[in-house]
């Protein structure tokens, strides 16, 4: 088992370089001039030229981009163009509202989506997999952006039980954070549910038809047993998979749910640094989310070790 986690956290040290490389890159690949861009329309051309090489665009990339990962290696991940901020420190400004929102959007799709998968199967071609599948469909159809400005209109404009937008830190009280949090949860959610029970219910029946199942409900092994202990452990592996890669939903549909919901997290950051062309608060940011969804996939290729100890060896 030991080498095994050796080798899939060596595997990541590649995937992780390129992913800097990418990042970095981001400046150049833009369209345009980026010194041009940030200084506007009206800006002189040694205004343009001041930018550029604070930008440092007039020197070689690969130094450029050497300087750059040495400092990133020591936590500097570079100094934003218009507020003259650290980027760590506006990172460190914007992350708790986007770590609870997606923290908590995993918890409630994670428990609601399992549990929806394994009665579908065990339910399948009844009226109760019907729904539960149609459920699925208009989840991953619908627009993240639709939803939330559904889900505002009716509970927090009309009816008025929670809060139309805004984010109370968990440290003035554990209820206001959790009311400002479960519409964009909701929201967040609804997609993320969608895909777990779609991949939990296929699993579950493929699994429901092998013969230690039958077995053990011969044996009068309770229903509950069979599906929960016997069947969902062996399809945990797949159900696990799709709950890593559905990390990229969340941070995608972060960007969009803290606009619709006015949440100051990383994602209002992300689109504030878009539109002023703020090029480090970009870089630093779009690594900060790779580097943990490169992070999230280890530790689920780690978690197979504990769900299948075939994979161990």
């Amino acid at each position: 088992m030991l080498a095994f986690v050796v080798r899939r956290i060596f595997t990541t040290i590649p995937v992780m370089a390129f992913v800097a490389l990418f990042v970095f890159s981001l400046l150049y690949i833009a369209p345009g001039d980026p010194a041009a861009i940030i200084a506007g329309d009206q800006a002189s051309p040694a205004d343009v030229e001041r930018i550029r090489a604070s930008l440092g665009l007039d020197r070689p990339y690969l130094v450029r981009f050497a300087e750059w990962s040495f400092r990133v290696l020591q936590g500097d991940l570079g100094t934003s163009i218009f507020t003259s901020l650290p980027v760590t420190q506006l990172i460190a400004q914007r992350i708790e509202p986007t770590l609870s929102l997606m923290v908590l959007t995993l918890i409630f799709a994670v428990v609601v989506a399992v549990p929806m998968g394994v009665v579908a199967a065990w339910k399948a071609g009844t009226w109760i997999d019907k729904s539960a599948m149609a459920f699925a469909v208009f989840g991953f159809s619908v627009p993240v952006f639709v939803v939330g400005y559904l889900l505002a209109w009716v509970f927090a404009l009309k009816l008025d039980w929670l809060p139309v937008q805004g984010y109370t830190p968990i440290a003035q009280g554990f209820w206001p954070w959790l009311k400002n949090l479960i519409l964009p949860s909701v929201t967040l959610g609804l997609v993320y549910i969608a895909l777990i029970a779609r991949i939990t219910r296929a699993t579950m029946l493929e699994v429901l038809q092998q013969d230690y199942v039958r077995t053990a409900q011969a044996k009068g092994v309770s229903q509950k047993d069979v599906l929960f202990l016997h069947s969902l452990k062996n399809a945990a592996v797949p159900i696990v998979t799709i709950i890593g890669i559905g990390i990229a939903l969340l941070i995608g549909g972060a960007v969009v749910t803290e606009s619709v919901f006015a949440i100051p997290g990383l994602g209002r950051l992300t689109v504030d640094a878009i539109l002023r062309r703020d090029y480090p608060v970009i870089q630093g940011v779009v690594l900060m989310f790779s580097m943990v969804y490169v992070l999230v996939n280890l530790l689920i290729d780690l978690t197979y070790t504990l769900v299948d100890p075939r994979i161990r060896y």
